[in-house]
């Protein structure tokens, strides 16, 4: 009996590693071959006693929209500019269908007006605050099936803040 209790012990063990493994082989992906679009910011306050410092993140693309009258969870699709920043086009629940220069975000909607795209915290070094806090957008790679992983903070000029 013993030795089937350590066989179902190392068996879930296993399971945890190989989902983990896989989450962040997907990352790694995304990071590496996934296209970055800049999303405009709404102020937030950034500090949590917590956490640490950090940025609460709203986006342009997230607001004035009626949660009430979009599904739960969708795609947010929007048009990518020539600067490297993007707008919202519109909102669907399939990945099609999609036009020239249009990219897929995921998202949720909340409970009160708007959606969440999955990237709403930047955490950084405490002191750093004031080093972000000019932040005009959010940095977000996303893949062609709408996942998106927020890789850094841009100023006004579109370049990262480091």
């Amino acid at each position: 009996m013993k030795k089937i209790k350590w066989i179902v012990v190392l068996a879930n063990l296993l399971v945890v590693l190989l989902v983990f493994n896989n989450s962040v082989r997907k990352k790694e992906i995304l990071l590496a071959d996934g296209q970055l679009i800049l999303l405009e910011l709404a102020p937030v306050d950034p500090r949590s006693l917590m956490q640490g410092d950090y940025m609460n993140l709203r986006y342009e693309i997230s607001e004035n929209i009626n949660s009430d009258s979009i599904p739960k969870r969708g795609f947010c699709v929007v048009k990518l500019l020539q600067d490297g920043s993007a707008d919202r086009v519109r909102l669907q629940e399939g990945i099609t269908p999609l036009g020239e220069d249009e990219l897929l975000v995921e998202y949720t909607s909340r409970e009160w007006r708007g959606i969440n795209i999955g990237a709403e915290s930047f955490f950084f070094q405490e002191g750093e605050a004031e080093k972000y806090e000019n932040a005009k957008y959010g940095g977000i790679k996303v893949d062609d099936k709408g996942n998106s992983l927020l890789i850094g903070l841009y100023d006004e000029e579109l370049k990262r803040i480091e």
